[in-house]
């Protein structure tokens, strides 16, 4: 099957309307099932009841493209199969709220279960001289699945503000998926192209329901299954180059996650709370205390992972000055957006007057029908 321009178009354009679809369909099932997020502590952004089953609208838009179009490929239906086991799991998390020790047992599980079944990282450049330097089974072993345990947390972890998590992942698929496509014929990655543009999007077709103000969030049921699908398609790549240039380019497209999740871990060790454990110290949570608002930040995340992305393509060819000034760029915002002043003003809690008249005029609303209800004279306007 050739793969074209115009048909990875086309693929997007599918996943996309299939997410897009799909996403009213649980917005009105999530209550019924209870995964409904609650804000129950200080560190949610919002202030009432969200359904949190988006990750409903992004399976489908993902694997319904791939198992239409890449069913014949062993290693992607693999990764389809791991992608469905961890979406199950977050839909258990999601309406239970599982313990952080039982999911982090359940990933190494489909990780192994993906070893087994032939998605393995067996070889790096080699660095010091010349050549690959090849694993041997049990650090293979170790490193596939350190790889896609972090990474599919990765993005977990920083799904905290509307659209930041479906952006950031359509992005890094983006990127991803051109750096396939341009070393496709070379490296044999084009089936990593079509995946990745499947999981791209999905994620776009969702993000209109999910960017702010959101009506619905993906939940962990989303965000860890484009965390395990970003994962395991960088080693579904049939020739052993390939992996080299797959795992590179996520690692640096998801500069951001990847630099957030490893903060947040040393940050957690060294205050000595457990790693797993959520907190309000994540970067847009320092973007948000700035005074920047949601939509701001999310647009800010948005441009400097796509400035890595773009790095990410660079590093693909080899042209690894290009990407380095790139990057220093990208870092050099990141510290602009981190460091602004603002954060250390005073700061004014302004009131929504039409929330409050709304509230008051419902209020005298039950007021006067419980008039009516004892008998008691309606007080004066």
């Amino acid at each position: 099957m050739e793969v074209t321009k115009t048909m990875l178009a086309i693929l997007f354009v599918f996943a996309a309307a299939i997410s897009m679809i799909v996403t009213p369909l649980a917005i009105r099932l999530a209550p019924r099932i209870g995964a409904v997020d609650i804000p129950n502590d200080d560190r949610r952004m919002h202030t009432h009841e969200m359904p949190r089953f988006g990750g409903l609208a992004i399976l489908a838009g993902s694997m319904i493209p791939i198992l239409i179009f890449l069913h014949s490929n062993d290693k992607m239906m693999a990764a389809a199969l791991g992608g469905t086991l961890i979406y199950l799991l977050g839909v258990l998390d999601d309406i239970w709220s599982l313990d952080a020790k039982v999911k982090f047992v359940f990933e190494i599980a489909v990780a192994v279960l993906m070893y087994m079944m032939g998605l393995r990282i067996r070889l790096i450049n080699n660095y010091f001289g010349t050549g690959m330097v090849r694993f041997g089974t049990i650090l293979c072993f170790v490193v596939t699945v350190i790889w896609l345990v972090g990474i599919t947390n990765t993005i977990n972890l920083v799904d905290g503000l509307d659209g930041l998590a479906a952006g950031l992942t359509m992005i890094a698929s983006l990127c991803i998926a051109y750096v396939a496509y341009i070393h496709g014929n070379v490296y044999g990655m084009l089936v990593v192209s079509m995946g990745m543009v499947s999981v791209a999007g999905a994620a776009m077709g969702f993000l209109p329901y999910n960017f702010y103000p959101a009506s619905i969030f993906m939940g962990d049921s989303g965000s860890l299954f484009l965390g395990f699908m970003l994962a395991s398609m960088s080693v579904v790549g049939p020739l052993k180059r390939s992996t080299i240039i797959a795992v590179a380019v996520p690692v640096i497209v998801l500069g951001i996650p990847i630099f957030d999740t490893f903060f947040a871990i040393v940050r957690r060790i060294h205050n000595r709370r457990p790693i797993m454990e959520a907190d309000k110290e994540h970067i847009h949570h320092h973007l948000i205390a700035s005074g920047y608002g949601q939509r701001r930040a999310v647009l800010m995340l948005y441009g400097i992972s796509a400035i890595m992305g773009m790095a990410a393509v660079l590093v693909s060819r080899e042209l690894y000055k290009d990407a380095v000034v790139l990057a220093g760029i990208a870092v050099l915002y990141l510290y602009v957006f981190l460091t602004d002043p603002n954060h250390k003003l005073p700061r004014v809690n302004a009131v929504d007057i039409h929330r409050e008249e709304e509230h008051e005029k419902r209020q005298n609303k039950r007021k006067k029908q419980t008039n009516k209800q004892t008998g008691a004279a309606e007080p004066e306007e």
